[in-house]
């Protein structure tokens, strides 16, 4: 199977690891953020793309007016799923969607937002096309994008750490993807070249990562993540013995206990 399909293979277990380990240790900070800036163009009609388990939605759900109307999507249906069973506070509109080709009539939504979604779009103008085309007049554009790998630790550290486990062919997803789409000139050339015309707003936003110890974040990377098919495709039952590996390189880095590191995100607004 090639890097296309398993980049953005999100099934079997997951989904459910990734909600469990993965949304509290790096995405929550991110999506408070995000969805407070959501609010603050007081949209009537949202569209969220890349839903993933729901950690964008839920907190959009809490800090939007119950009248602003909420649809969620994700091209994953696993991943749709679990974010279903997590809930909401109120009601939201689930929907499978392709963000290359939005279900959507022009001009339906006030605001779109993208929480570390655009990585994986196989064709970002593209992608931003159909984001601008269900765009109502003078609606925003909202999306967040990790920044390079080095800024952030833990991610750095296991990617590392595998390195070392398969020498002759490294599992490179966690830089390829998540990692790899952090220089801002090439977001805003693929903004550009997706319709549109103003230049965008962008700052980067650094955080802390913590967990109750390295193991966390080593299932959470390992287990949670398509880097787990990587893993798994160099040696099929080899996934505990590289989580181990990957726990021992962050109990290197950061100790036995508790760890605390650097995640750094550039935050989009168009």
């Amino acid at each position: 199977m090639s890097h296309d399909a398993t980049d953005r293979l999100f099934a079997g277990s997951i989904p459910e690891l990734y909600d469990q380990h993965l949304v509290p240790l790096i995405f929550e900070p991110y999506a408070a953020d995000l969805a407070e800036r959501v609010a603050a163009v007081k949209p009537g009609d949202v569209l969220e793309i890349a839903a993933g388990t729901g950690v964008v939605t839920r907190q959009l759900a809490r800090v939007l007016p119950a009248a602003t109307r909420i649809v969620a999507t994700d091209l994953n249906v696993p991943m749709l799923q679990q974010a279903r069973a997590r809930g909401t506070a109120r009601p939201v509109a689930w929907q499978q969607a392709d963000a290359m080709a939005l279900p959507f009539a022009d001009a339906r939504f006030d605001a779109v937002v993208c929480q570390f979604g655009a990585m994986f779009f196989p064709d970002r103008s593209r992608a931003f096309a159909q984001a601008r085309r269900v765009l109502r007049p003078g609606g925003t554009l909202l999306f967040n994008v990790w920044d390079r790998i080095e800024t952030n630790e833990f991610a750095d550290v296991v990617t590392q750490a595998l390195a070392a486990v398969f020498p002759q062919d490294p599992p490179r997803f966690m830089a390829r993807v998540p990692h790899g789409y952090h220089d801002a000139a090439v977001v805003a050339r693929d903004l550009a070249q997706g319709g549109f015309a103003a230049a965008p707003r962008w700052e980067v936003l650094s955080a802390r990562s913590r967990a109750s110890s390295p193991r966390a974040p080593a299932i959470a990377y390992c287990q949670g993540t398509p880097l787990r098919n990587e893993i798994e495709a160099r040696a099929p039952t080899g996934l505990a013995a590289a989580t181990e590996a990957a726990e021992r390189a962050l109990a290197a880095r950061f100790g036995a206990g508790p760890v605390d590191g650097l995640v750094q995100a550039l935050v989009f607004t168009v």
